[in-house]
C-alpha cells in the first residue's frame, strides 16, 4: 500500500508541474535554435516563423545561430538543454540523415527530443556562378562531365541538404566533382557569387533572391513539376532524370521530456505561426510550401522523421559519405 502510495504521489506531483508549467509558460523569451550559420535557408524559415509564433505566444522567440558539423553541433546542444521550453530546435532533412553520416553522433534523434511539428518543405534549385558557360541544363550537364577534373561543387558541410543534393546529382550523371564544404549555405552561396567555386544545389528560400537578381544562374529545380516562380526553369526529373526530387522538410523540436503542457502550448503557437500572413507571404515568395495543420503536430512529425531516417540510410551508406 506503502508503494503505490508512493506511486500515486509522484504521479499527482507530476501533473501538478505540468499543470504549472502550462500555466506560466512563457514568461521569458525562448530560443530557437538554427544549427546553421546566419542569413541561411533555414534561418530565413526560423525568423519568420519566429515572429509569427511570438505573437501567440506572447514572448520574444530569439533565433540563435549555432553552426557546425552539418547542423549536429547546435542540434546536439538543444539535446542537451533543460527540458523547459526554453530551448527549441529548427532543423531540416539533416536531422534525419545525420545517424548515418557520423560515427559519432552525440544524440539520438530518435530518443532525444520531442517533436513539435512539421513547418514547412522547400523544393532546391540547381545553380551556377554567374558566368558559367552553359546556357540550359543540357548544356550545364555536358559541359561538367566534359570538364569534371576542374569543377568544384560547393556545399553547407557534411549532411546538409546541398551536400545531399550534390550526391544524388553526381550518382545521376555518373560523373564526380571535387566538393567543397562551407560552414553553411551563406557561406556557400558568398563564394559562388565571388565565382570562388562552380555551382551549388540548394534550397529556394537561400536562391530565389539571388537568381531574380541576376547574382547566380540557375538551370534547373527538384521539385516534381516546375515551379510558378520560376516557369522557365524544367525539374530535373522532366529532363532525362526521373525520380531526382528533393524537397527539404523543416521540422521543430524541444528537448526529450519537456512537459506535455508546454508542447500543447508550443503545437498551439506554431499552428498560429503557420497561419500568419506575413509567414505565408515570406514563404511563398521563397518558394517554400507550408504543412498543413495536420502535419503540424507532433505525431506526423516523430512519424516522418523516423521513415525519413530509414530512408535516407541506404541512400548515404552506397554513397560511401561519412563523418568521424
Amino acid at each position: 500500500m506503502r508503494v503505490f502510495s508512493k506511486f500515486l504521489l509522484a504521479a499527482i506531483l507530476s501533473f501538478s508541474i505540468g499543470v504549472t508549467a502550462a500555466d506560466t509558460y512563457p514568461s521569458k523569451p525562448v530560443t530557437l535554435v538554427v544549427p546553421f550559420s546566419a542569413g541561411g535557408p533555414t534561418d530565413n524559415v526560423a525568423r519568420a516563423l519566429a515572429e509569427g509564433m511570438r505573437k501567440s505566444l506572447g514572448q520574444q522567440i530569439v533565433v540563435e545561430n549555432s553552426a557546425g558539423a552539418g547542423g549536429t553541433l547546435g542540434t546536439a546542444k538543444v539535446a542537451k538543454a533543460p527540458n523547459d521550453g526554453y530551448s527549441l530546435l529548427l532543423m531540416h532533412i539533416g536531422f534525419a540523415t545525420a545517424p548515418s553520416l557520423y560515427r559519432k553522433l552525440s544524440y539520438d534523434p530518435a530518443t532525444d527530443f520531442e517533436p513539435i511539428g512539421l513547418v514547412a518543405e522547400v523544393p532546391m534549385t540547381l545553380i551556377a556562378r554567374s558566368d558559367f558557360p552553359a546556357k540550359n541544363l543540357s548544356e550545364f550537364i555536358t559541359y561538367v562531365k566534359a570538364n569534371s577534373a576542374k569543377m568544384n561543387f560547393a556545399n553547407a558541410g557534411l549532411g546538409s541538404a546541398s551536400h545531399l543534393c550534390g550526391l544524388i546529382f553526381q550518382n545521376a550523371i555518373k560523373t564526380e566533382i571535387q566538393t567543397v564544404p562551407f560552414k553553411g549555405t551563406a557561406d556557400a552561396m558568398t563564394a559562388l557569387i565571388g565565382k570562388q567555386v562552380d555551382f551549388l544545389c540548394d534550397q529556394t528560400t537561400n536562391t530565389t533572391e539571388q537568381i531574380k537578381a541576376g547574382r547566380v544562374k540557375a538551370y534547373a529545380v527538384t521539385s516534381p513539376k516546375r515551379l510558378s516562380n520560376f516557369a522557365d526553369l524544367p525539374t530535373l526529373a522532366e529532363s532525362g532524370f526521373p525520380g531526382f526530387q528533393v524537397a527539404v522538410w523543416h521540422g521543430l523540436w524541444a528537448p526529450k521530456g519537456t512537459p506535455k503542457a508546454v508542447i500543447d502550448k508550443l503545437v498551439s503557437s506554431l499552428n498560429e505561426g503557420l497561419k500568419d500572413t506575413a509567414f505565408r507571404d515570406r514563404m511563398n515568395k521563397l518558394g517554400a510550401e507550408i504543412y498543413p495543420a495536420e502535419r503540424a503536430t507532433p505525431k506526423a512529425l516523430g512519424e516522418f522523421s523516423k521513415a525519413e531516417i530509414a530512408r535516407w540510410g541506404p541512400i548515404i551508406k552506397a554513397a560511401g559519405q561519412y563523418a568521424d
